[in-house]
């Protein structure tokens, strides 16, 4: 089994991904964009992981590995790739399927519940969330659900929290691939975006680390479902 994802900055790397990787023995890879890597030609992994990051799906201009990214993406998805998009990550997908990515309403930053929607059942995918469950959270952005996919879930700050397409896609725009370490290297990079708004925890709430094992078995019983 070959694992491969796709790193956009410094402190947002695979986290808790790795660490199901190893337990599936499988070979775990990556591409460090942010450092000038060039994308693997081939896209027949038995996973690719695309991760978060700061920037926005439209800031080619300022960060134009971004144009490649999204060929890469869209050429994995038409090779029938399994792949996994996690906040930027689940944008940048939603994008090259032809949906809309914009401003949410609001930010929502810090440990807040996801509802799981019914539709989501009708997926392997779906089946491996409970109806509601608390996730980690950090984006300025949302998405359109893509022609053909089936909206996972929602928030009281975002109505579409993700994606599953015909078994094959899903896009998260929360994380449950966090861990200790990755929450802290977040805070430690962005904390300049806790504003107080309503949906901004405060750092008191942020690093508190009480979901982060529940998280991570819901992510690797997902991970384990896509594959």
């Amino acid at each position: 089994m070959n694992i491969h994802y796709l790193q956009h900055v410094s402190f947002e790397g695979p986290a808790y991904l790795e660490t199901i990787a190893r337990e599936l023995g499988a070979i775990f890879t990556g591409t460090m964009l942010h450092e000038g890597q060039r994308l693997p030609e081939k896209t027949d992994f038995d996973l690719l992981a695309v991760m978060g990051g700061p920037m926005g799906v439209y800031d080619e201009k300022k960060y134009p590995w971004l144009i490649d990214e999204k060929i890469f993406i869209e050429k994995s998805i038409r090779a029938g790739t399994r792949i996994i998009g996690i906040c930027l990550g689940a944008q940048l997908i939603a994008e090259v399927m032809g949906a809309l990515v914009y401003r949410n309403s609001c930010r929502e930053i810090g440990w807040f519940t996801v509802q799981l929607n019914a539709d989501a059942r009708t997926t392997s995918a779906g089946r491996a969330l409970p109806h509601v469950f608390f996730a980690f959270h950090w984006h300025s952005d949302t998405f359109d659900i893509p022609r053909g996919a089936v909206r996972i879930a929602e928030s009281a700050a975002c109505k579409n929290q993700g994606f599953i397409y015909q078994e094959q896609v899903v896009g998260l725009q929360f994380h449950l691939e966090s861990t200790a370490e990755s929450v802290r290297e977040l805070y430690k990079n962005c904390g300049g975006e806790l504003d107080g708004t309503r949906f901004v925890q405060q750092p008191v709430e942020i690093l508190q680390m009480d979901y982060i094992s529940g998280c991570n078995i819901l992510f690797g019983k997902l991970i384990k479902e896509l594959l």
